[in-house]
């Protein structure tokens, strides 16, 4: 049996967070699908497209690839993409409690809805900090972002 996880965000942009916890989730399933999901609470910087060419390439530089595929997914339920690859089980990052109380719910109605479960990942200390949302201010406002992004995307924003 191929285990199949999808791990979802909305990666405007990727951190070296989420590449952390992409990376350790393809140690532990034969396939990952990370998936860019439009979140309609948040203001996206980079348009949807953009944010998967970015993940495609950090992912290539860090010579993580090998059974990694990008997508996107902006049409129904979570759940219901996982149920379109055979995936039961998502993967989230979690930098604090915050994150655990917002998370809990979701996967209480995902496993409710479609039996897909919902592994939490503890980040590196190194990253435990970072969010895109902090990136997306300390770049808006001159900031270097070098320290939490992959190359990728600190070269993309120094060119925007």
């Amino acid at each position: 049996m191929n285990r199949i996880a999808v791990v979802p965000g909305s990666f405007d942009p990727v951190t070296l967070g989420h590449l952390d916890v992409i990376e350790r989730s393809a140690g532990l399933f034969d396939e990952v699908h990370v998936l860019v999901v439009h979140n309609p609470d948040k203001a996206a910087m980079l348009p949807i497209a953009q944010r998967v060419a970015l993940i495609e390439r950090s992912i290539e530089d860090a010579g993580i690839a090998g059974n990694i595929i990008v997508a996107s997914w902006s049409v129904g339920l979570l759940v219901d993409y996982c149920t379109d690859v055979g995936a039961h089980v998502l993967v989230k990052g979690i930098r604090s409690q915050v994150d655990v109380a917002y998370e809990t719910p979701m996967a209480i109605v995902n496993r409710n809805l479609a039996a897909v479960e919902t592994i939490f990942l503890l980040p590196d200390p190194a990253n435990a900090h970072v969010s895109s949302s902090l990136v997306r201010q300390v770049s808006a406002l001159g900031g270097d972002v070098s320290p939490y992004v992959p190359a990728a995307v600190y070269d993309y924003l120094q060119e925007t």
